[in-house]
């Protein structure tokens, strides 16, 4: 027994030691965190005035992710014989970051890859300066694993999105994210880490339900009428954030495949036509409505434009304050009854360069004319979208499927003696 447990007392020795050379640092990193951690380092004054922080600490590095990357595999440039003598210019905390993202390539291609492609590095290269770079995200010295569940205030999405994430915290994902750790989603599970789209382009965010709740198409048809229509025309927070506001999302797609159309980049045409048919008016009436895809598909008569009809909530945040599911609305007076809310908030949107809404507001009305039905394709709902002028014809349609044989059978009884007397004068007379 003794045996054994000398054996395994030197093998956890050895194993330890082992972690802890894996962690130690070079002779040159260790010459770099004398300087840079010391109480001693000051901090960095900008061009514009900030101070950005020198300190690096050791002991978080060695418990980051880039604990065996050496110093200056990202500071390359930095030389040892002047840096900290010669004084190097810095523009902005900003201008730092984005002189760094170059360095994440050469590790992490397939992250900066799917970034590239992002509604972020879009707004990178547009100038914004609220957009994340990759350290405004990661901090490159004390990167933990991803896999790690940490507290989900340290979520660096609630740095830019912080009103978005406190709704989450106190959301059916949120709650159950603090109470049973990694089984609920967060940020990065419905809008992936790098390669984030406009929340309001396409179906990735019924996508991203579905991708986790598979089998709530199957639920909804046992007791949802036309469940497929449904999932089509509506998200699924219209229904589970039953506190939210609803409005009616009119999308401005293709005719021939369906697909949302995109402004190109530096072609501004939807606000230019929508100020050019109303001005700064606030609403399109059904007319002005009319001339505006009218002048859109002239333009652009290799994408003529339609309408979707989607229900939708208003804002994003209150997308992210979910209840759970025997919350959610089941009442289908909701939306199917006269002067029903979601369909009090009308907007015309087209997808802009970078995925995100161009949006116009229209007139509730639109939705109720007979003369808009062509534009919104049949984007019907029975009972409060209900265009009159159609319940009439519907009518029309019904009883003039029940009159015509009522009308036919009624004919054939009552001519039938005068169908007789004429069918015998008709016979020839017999023989016998």
């Amino acid at each position: 027994m003794f045996s054994v447990l000398l054996c395994l007392a030197l093998a956890f020795m050895g194993s330890a030691a082992h972690a802890q050379e894996a962690a130690e640092l070079g002779s040159e990193d260790k010459a770099c965190q004398e300087c840079h951690d010391s109480d001693d380092i000051k901090p960095k004054l900008t061009e514009a005035g900030e101070s950005l922080s020198m300190r690096i600490s050791t002991q978080a590095f060695l418990a980051s992710m880039h604990n065996e990357t050496s110093c200056t595999d990202c500071h390359e440039d930095a030389d040892g014989k002047d840096h900290g003598i010669v004084p190097v210019p810095m523009k902005s905390k900003r201008d730092y970051r984005l002189s760094f993202q170059d360095s994440c390539t050469v590790c992490h291609k397939k992250s900066v890859a799917e970034f590239a492609d992002s509604v972020h590095a879009i707004l990178v290269k547009e100038g914004s300066d609220k957009a994340p770079t990759c350290s405004d995200c990661h901090n490159p010295h004390t990167q933990r694993s991803v896999k790690l569940v940490e507290p989900i205030a340290n979520v660096p999405c609630a740095n830019c999105h912080e009103d978005v994430f406190k709704a989450y915290s106190g959301d059916v994902h949120g709650l159950a994210r603090v109470n049973k750790g990694k089984s609920a989603p967060l940020c990065a599970d419905c809008h992936k880490s790098h390669a984030i789209q406009a929340a309001s382009f396409g179906d990735g965010i019924r996508d991203a339900c579905l991708n986790c709740h598979k089998d709530s198409a199957a639920q909804h048809e046992v007791w949802l009428p036309n469940s497929k229509l449904h999932f089509q025309t509506i998200e699924c927070q219209v229904c589970h954030a039953p506190n939210a506001q609803r409005r009616v999302n009119l999308r401005m797609v293709d005719s021939v495949g369906g697909k949302q159309l995109v402004e190109k980049k530096g072609v501004p045409q939807f606000d230019r036509l929508r100020h050019s048919t109303v001005g700064s008016a606030q609403v399109f009436d059904e007319s002005e409505l009319r001339n505006f895809l009218k002048a859109f598909n002239l333009e652009s008569p290799e994408n003529k434009a339609i309408l979707s009809g989607r229900l939708e909530l208003r804002s994003g945040l209150e997308a992210h304050q979910l209840s759970t599911k025997e919350e959610a609305i089941k009442d289908c007076k909701v939306c199917h009854e006269n002067g029903a809310l979601p369909f009090q908030s009308v907007v015309l949107t087209m997808a802009g360069p970078d995925g995100r809404a161009l949006s116009q507001g229209v007139g509730k009305e639109v939705l109720t004319s007979a003369t808009s039905l062509g534009s919104l394709r049949g984007f019907y709902a029975i009972g409060s979208t209900r265009i009159k002028v159609l319940d009439y014809l519907l009518v029309l349609v019904i009883l003039g499927v029940l009159l015509v044989p009522i009308a036919h059978l009624s004919a054939h009884r009552l001519f039938k003696a005068k169908r007789d007397k004429l069918l015998a004068e008709r016979q020839p007379p017999s023989t016998k």
